[in-house]
């Protein structure tokens, strides 16, 4: 009991600690080398296939990844695919862009609160279950499903499993500059079983010869069955067992996983106050509902957005996300984040897209896609354009509270400076002054096409 309590105490230390460090000053100083030349729309460039689907991941050395500090990937797992657990030392928000499945994250000093009889639902592995052998402890498994943001905090080990019909795509942002990387600004992913498959590796394979491997495999095979009291020949699976076949596997039967709204909950005891904080904070949450859009235009589309506030497991990851929609040839004000950077992944649509630093400089005036991602820096402007079939994103943000600032609309700076200070910046008559102000009407960062050039 004393031990379980120490562990937990020092659980729930290190995440305070992280939740207030948020983002170490070294990575700031790496991340604020923001020397960029031009800021392109970018795809995937390395994917790894692997028995129970692909990874893809974008160039992790591109300048504006860089910039921003972060490492950006694209899951796809198949029906009854299991991603393999694994964890890393940097916190990571996931969009689930279609499917549905499972996911645990397995969190220090928390509780095994479900009482199981297994994954499988046999007759035999039941009965062993009545009979008191067999039974599964095992912490909480999330159910996930498209239009879900869900966050995975540094060090936790995690799985995903696809118990769909149709593909389970999941999109991910690591976030290399926060306060838990201790390490450099280096994308690393620690594997506690399989390993990349020399078969499925296509664009370099940099990543797979240096990052996604089974990080027991060059253990002592006598101190891990000491350690496990098991005997070597099950440590030598666990070391070596199904290396070739990648990062995710394909389930031998279909997974199933006890849930509150399956089975009632086991009651227990808590040693400790941790299971009521930390262990039992929700790791998801939709971002897709109309009804509880935080920006809505009739004229022009919506905006969701999830920040500490709406899913308080955010503060220890420092990190926020957005849903946007914008009906065919609207667009959005030139607005600036005041709170770290911006990585936008389109998921329907194209849009016209224009991003300038603080020199003036055009550094991106692209059309964007499906599939694309970019990165808009903090302070640096942006606006868009949706095609004619409209414009689709989600956003993720390295702040755990963003703001942003925006250039026209009734909450915007040029709204709210005098008269006589427009009329003097950039030497206007008072009533061009005022329609500069007030042409805009109540619509705010989302905007009807107004006279300008259709897309």
């Amino acid at each position: 009991m004393v031990s379980r309590f120490l562990v937990a105490a020092l659980s729930l230390s290190l995440l305070v600690s992280t939740s207030l460090g948020e983002r170490t000053p070294l990575g700031q100083t790496e991340a604020q080398q923001c020397r960029l030349q031009r800021i392109t729309a970018a795809q995937p460039s390395q994917r790894i296939t692997s028995e129970g689907g692909e990874t893809e991941l974008w160039n992790e050395r591109d300048d504006q990844f860089q910039c921003a500090g972060v490492v950006a990937m694209r899951n796809v797992l198949r029906p009854k695919g299991l991603s393999l657990p694994n964890f890393h030392p940097t916190p990571r928000l996931v969009y689930i862009e279609e499917g549905s499945g499972y996911i645990s994250v397995t969190s220090p000093g928390c509780a095994e609160t479900y009482d199981a009889y297994g994954t499988q639902t046999t007759r035999e592995s039941r009965e062993k279950w009545e009979r008191g052998s067999g039974r599964d402890l095992h912490q909480r498994v999330h159910r996930v499903r498209k239009g879900d943001i869900v966050a995975i905090h540094a060090g936790a080990v995690h799985w995903c499993y696809n118990s769909g019909n149709e593909d389970l795509v999941a999109v991910s942002i690591n976030d290399l500059n926060h306060q838990a990387n201790q390490l450099d600004q280096k994308f690393r992913a620690f594997y506690l079983a399989g390993g990349p498959s020399r078969k499925g590796q296509q664009g370099g394979g940099r990543y797979e010869e240096e990052t996604f491997h089974n990080i027991l495999r060059e253990f002592d095979t006598n101190l891990l069955a000491e350690a496990f009291n098991i005997p070597e020949e099950i440590v030598r699976q666990m070391q070596r067992g199904g290396e070739d076949r990648g990062l995710s596997v394909i389930a031998q039967e279909k997974m199933g996983f006890i849930r509150p709204d399956e089975r009632e909950e086991r009651e227990r005891e808590f040693d400790n106050g941790l299971e009521e904080t930390y262990c039992s904070m929700k790791i998801s949450t939709n971002i897709e509902n109309p009804r509880e859009a935080d920006i809505y235009s009739r004229q022009a589309g919506r905006v969701n957005i999830v920040d500490k506030h709406k899913l308080p497991v955010l503060k220890f990851l420092d990190m926020s996300a957005e849903r946007g929609y914008l009906f065919p040839n609207a667009l959005t004000s030139p607005d600036w984040s005041m709170q770290g950077h911006t990585i936008v992944y389109v998921t329907r649509g194209e849009a016209q897209l224009q991003i300038a630093d603080h020199n003036g400089q055009t550094m991106m005036s692209d059309r964007v896609n499906k599939g694309d991602m970019f990165v808009v820096p903090q302070y640096y402007v942006s606006a868009a354009r949706a095609g004619e079939n409209g414009f689709e994103w989600v956003a993720f943000k390295t702040t755990g509270w963003p703001m942003r600032n925006s250039l026209a609309g009734y909450t915007s700076v040029i709204r709210g400076l005098p008269l006589q200070v427009i009329t003097n910046s950039y030497h206007m008559s008072p009533k061009q002054a005022e329609g500069l102000k007030m042409n805009r009407g109540g619509q705010s960062f989302l905007m009807s096409p107004g006279r300008g050039k259709q897309f």
